[in-house]
């Protein structure tokens, strides 16, 4: 765990510019960001917002417009750099007529990495025994789950998942989520792109959101979840407690509960006002807050 807590890639204002003119369109604008290595760092953002563009900027596949990629310091053309880089993107591309240890043999050999490692790749991912069949006869879940072992063939440093968890079970879907945090708590750096919302709040450390090509939220999964705080109580009667709560934006809910704006430390304040008003109190608790509500919130187009 040498490398926790180094920068693995670092995105300095980068712009991606399509076409000239009057024709010109811009995906991704000025985007600045960093991941380090022991975190998981989720990169979210609606269709359309310049994810899939970004990342393939980061991992050299196309060049940006402005601004710089960097991999542990090293600008994103050098051989070195990139060698220390696992991705899935797109799924990843097999030959459908090889097995899943054949397709792993054939790029271990194209990289010039020890072919030792399949058997660990396969057995992280949960493909051990399915490792002989031929890929033309995965399920969609099982070949997403190959491209996740060609990713960590080599051993990277930095992993770069673009929608991992896609065609995944529930059961599929929670042990994604256990590798992705175990490579992290190694001191490798994970940079997530997923609609799984839920998911990513769960195993991510930091995320950004994207939205029309520009960054417009970086922040800690904890400190953006607590960026809309409410409290739901349960008071009667309810037309008093609404009067008592007005100026707090109160929101009426079913079973004789109201949510207003407020976080932990507004709670003995509400309680006293609202017994000082004649409402009688049962219960007051943090509304639970979820990933894809401020997601939804944060992305919705103002001019819809």
């Amino acid at each position: 765990m040498e490398n926790e807590g180094r920068v693995a890639l670092e995105l300095r204002e980068l712009s991606k510019t399509y076409g000239r003119g009057a024709k010109a369109k811009r995906a991704v604008s000025d985007v600045t960001l960093s991941v380090r290595c022991g975190e998981v760092y989720g990169f979210l953002g609606p269709n359309g917002a310049g994810k899939s563009t970004t990342i393939r900027m980061a991992l050299g596949l196309i060049r940006p417009t402005s601004g710089e990629v960097r991999l542990f310091g090293r600008t994103v053309t050098e051989r070195a750099a990139l060698s220390r880089v696992g991705s899935l993107v797109d799924g990843g591309t097999f030959y459908p007529f090889l097995s899943g240890r054949d397709n792993l043999r054939v790029l271990a050999r194209t990289r010039g990495c020890d072919d030792r490692r399949i058997d660990t790749v396969l057995e992280r991912v949960d493909l051990a025994r399915d490792g002989k069949r031929k890929f033309k006869g995965y399920s969609t879940g099982m070949k997403q789950r190959l491209g996740v072992a060609a990713a960590l063939l080599d051993d990277p440093d930095l992993i770069i998942l673009d929608e991992p968890a896609n065609g995944l079970d529930a059961a599929g879907i929670q042990d994604m989520r256990g590798l992705i945090r175990a490579l992290a708590d190694e001191g490798k750096a994970v940079f997530l792109c997923s609609h799984l919302l839920h998911e990513v709040q769960q195993v991510c450390d930091r995320l950004a959101i994207v939205r029309k090509g520009e960054l417009i939220r970086e922040a800690s999964t904890a400190e953006l979840l607590g960026t809309s705080l409410r409290l739901v109580i349960e008071a009667r009667p309810m037309d008093e407690a609404l009067k008592v709560l007005a100026s707090r934006q109160p929101i009426e809910m079913p079973s004789g509960q109201v949510s207003v704006e407020g976080g932990q430390e507004d709670a003995p304040a509400i309680v006293r006002d609202l017994v000082t008003g004649g409402v009688d109190v049962f219960r007051i608790a943090a509304e639970e807050q979820n990933l894809e509500k401020v997601f939804l919130e944060m992305t919705s187009d103002p001019d819809a």
